[in-house]
């Protein structure tokens, strides 16, 4: 007979806590998710996974880059408009020195506390390791975020209502 696991106290688990963590392993799986935090008073709880598809992914990238160039030289018409047309991805922004304060949970970017409510910060606002930068909203628990440095905002990464993952920069600060 196998045991069932018990608590650090010896108590056993309560078996809604442990329904509601394997719904949330589920929804990483469905949603391809890497990270989950959920936050409810004091307790917390943190779910990470690893993906084996990202290590193949460069591999097979790789050699698909030559090919379609090899195939466009040939033909003089199109091979004028294929360099043109080949750059899918916009060119790097230029790098700006900073911080980056990160995402500390997977959820949904909120810049104001109510929908006609003023920004928490704009760029070019001076903050405080203290001051809220932003609200995650994770499953109906919405976590302000500090900004855990002090500076200036200096670039906003991340628009409002947009759905953020664990350690996706939000923004860029200039320290004072």
């Amino acid at each position: 007979m196998a045991e069932s696991p018990t608590g650090p106290s010896g108590e056993q688990p309560d078996p809604d806590n442990v329904r509601r963590i394997h719904r949330l392993v589920r929804m990483m799986q469905q949603y391809d998710l890497t990270a989950i935090d959920l936050v409810e008073g004091p307790t917390t709880i943190r779910l990470r996974r690893r993906t084996e598809a990202a290590l193949p992914g460069p591999s097979h990238a790789a050699p698909a880059l030559p090919a379609p160039t090899q195939a466009a030289a040939p033909l003089p018409g199109p091979s004028a408009a294929a360099p043109s047309a080949a750059p899918t991805a916009p060119p790097p922004a230029p790098e700006v020195d900073g911080l980056l304060i990160e995402s500390p949970m997977v959820g949904t970017y909120y810049q104001s506390s109510a929908p006609d409510a003023p920004p928490f910060v704009t760029v070019g606002a001076t903050v405080r390791p203290e001051t809220t930068v932003c609200i995650i909203e994770a499953m109906k628990v919405f976590t302000e975020i500090p900004a855990g440095v002090s500076g200036r905002i200096a670039e906003i990464l991340v628009q409002d209502k947009q759905p953020v993952e664990f350690g996706q920069p939000l923004f860029r600060v200039v320290p004072s």
